[in-house]
């Protein structure tokens, strides 16, 4: 894995950059007494090695941009987001990485499929067309799940995991006092009581739906923009287009230091 990360130096210089900062942010929260900050910047520095792992493991190459990409994004997510409340700080934060993770997500879903493809050893060849649709269908389950996690958290731990929106209109079946299927509709809300206790936000809280489907609806633009990228690559194979510096391929021998690591060690005996 060390030969790996050295192999580019851009991602490494990255990679070395972030690794340098969550330390720094570790060793704050640490004096802070943040312990639970403390566990995600550990659990950061792990997630950071999973490209240099899954590179040796599967003989995969990753672009030198997916790679960054991909460690800027587990960064911004958990330093920036979560440790540094980004997500409460910053509107559009959430939206924003929701958005990149479709992105990226579509793009793994189409590197496995387009790995397949490309493997001589297999009888596997699907069109552009279905290989764009699977790479979609693979962001959008990897989104749903997330959102599955969420909603879990919420549920029995009492998270807020899912953060809640202030609106002003009430529209609810519910509130019906005939008990039929038409909905009551309550405008210009401008507070809430609960149990006697004004919540002071303005407008009524709600708890999660609106919050859920925007970042459902931003998942599904990334992996739409993606998708449609990764279709018209593998329609020309346009070498030079922008999926090329996106979408990982077979390791080579040359690029691949565990083989020659190996081959180096039987030499020598």
């Amino acid at each position: 894995m060390k030969l790996e990360r050295q192999e580019n130096k851009r991602s490494l210089k990255v990679y070395i950059i972030l690794r340098a900062l969550v330390i720094a942010v570790m060793i704050r929260q640490c004096f802070l007494g943040n312990f639970e900050n403390v566990f995600m910047c550990g659990l950061t520095l792990i997630l950071m090695l999973i490209p240099s792992f899954v590179q040796v493991t599967f003989r995969i190459e990753l672009p030198t941009a997916l790679e960054i990409i991909i460690l800027m994004f587990i960064f911004s997510a958990e330093i920036l987001g979560e440790v540094n409340e980004f997500y409460i700080k910053i509107p559009g934060w959430d939206t924003l990485l929701h958005t990149l993770n479709g992105f990226l997500a579509a793009a793994i879903g189409f590197s496995l499929v387009n790995l397949l493809n490309n493997d001589d050893r297999l009888t596997f060849n699907l069109s552009p067309f279905f290989v764009a649709i699977v790479s979609f269908c693979f962001s959008m389950t990897i989104g749903i799940l997330w959102e599955f996690f969420e909603f879990s958290m919420d549920w029995f731990f009492a998270t807020d995991m899912q953060k809640d929106t202030v609106i002003h209109t009430i529209n609810s079946v519910m509130l019906n006092p005939n008990g039929v299927n038409v909905p009551e509709h309550i405008k210009n809300i401008t507070d809430v009581t609960v149990n006697g206790v004004e919540l002071g936000l303005g407008g009524y809280l709600d708890i999660g739906l609106i919050d859920t489907m925007k970042d459902l609806f931003v998942n599904f633009i990334g992996a739409v923009v993606f998708s449609v990228i990764g279709y018209f690559y593998s329609k020309h194979q346009n070498k030079n287009s922008i999926a090329k510096k996106l979408i990982p391929s077979q390791k080579t021998k040359e690029n691949d230091f565990l083989t020659q690591v190996t081959e180096g060690e039987k030499a020598d005996i």
